[in-house]
């Protein structure tokens, strides 16, 4: 039986890969959804490999018990494996029975404090009408960056999670990615007005745009909003929004 053990884990990896991205979106907690249909021609060519090597096994199998119904007496095989090698199943039946939750405040706190360096400039005009919808990193690019501060005066709404400083200062956050989970970086607005509810619980917070320092300035980071409504939601099936 421990011979069957590359084989286990080669289709225990594939069934978890097609869990997340053929049968659910769990996939978008870790790569951007461009990335779906490698994710599925991946788990479909690792559960067939490891049907494969079943076989293989399988036969192989048959084989030595055919020889072995005429092998000579104390006649008997090497052992196939040590037995501490099923323990390397464990990891891919816990992705598949329970795939780990997307990155939240504990990743947003660890980039908190890097933003990339741009220039001052112009941004296209905002659409009409109150409230905008804008993800956070729009957001934050025209409070800090925009020399025409097109947020001035408009209502804005603004979805993520919740994230707080050790002085009880708290925001609205969201992870940015340009492919996948490991490169996601974070942005993030200050909420003022308004209680913070519980660390990492999604949001949606209406407000309007509170001005800090020049353009471009330090003191213009990060940017805040004076919260008229904070509306606590689901997590979305992406969390993520694209860098």
């Amino acid at each position: 039986m421990r011979r069957y053990g590359p084989a286990v884990l080669l289709a225990l990896v594939g069934a978890a890969i097609l869990r997340v991205s053929l049968f659910s979106d769990l996939y978008l907690r870790y790569v951007q959804p461009a990335l779906r249909p490698y994710l599925v021609v991946s788990g479909v060519v690792l559960l067939l490999l490891g049907v494969a090597v079943g076989v293989l096994v399988r036969t192989a199998d048959d084989g030595e018990a055919q020889e072995d119904l005429g092998a000579p007496a104390g006649h008997t095989h090497a052992p196939a494996g040590p037995r501490v090698a099923w323990f390397l199943t464990l990891p891919a039946l816990a992705l598949l029975l329970f795939p780990p939750p997307a990155l939240g405040s504990y990743s947003a706190q660890r980039e908190a404090g890097r933003r990339a360096e741009r220039g001052v400039g112009t941004f296209p005009a905002l659409p009409a009408g109150n409230p905008v919808d804008l993800t956070l990193g729009e957001f934050g690019s025209r409070a800090v960056y925009d020399s025409d501060r097109s947020l001035t005066g408009r209502t804005v709404r603004l979805t993520g999670f919740v994230t707080r400083d050790a002085d009880g200062t708290w925001y609205v956050t969201r992870l940015m990615v340009s492919c996948c989970a490991a490169d996601a970086g974070s942005a993030r607005a200050e909420v003022r007005g308004a209680a913070a509810p519980p660390v990492d619980t999604w949001v949606t917070v209406t407000g309007t745009w509170h001005p800090e320092g020049e353009p471009g300035s330090d003191a213009a980071w990060p940017p805040a909003l004076d919260a008229t409504s904070v509306q606590r939601i689901r997590q979305p099936d992406n969390p993520y929004e694209k860098r």
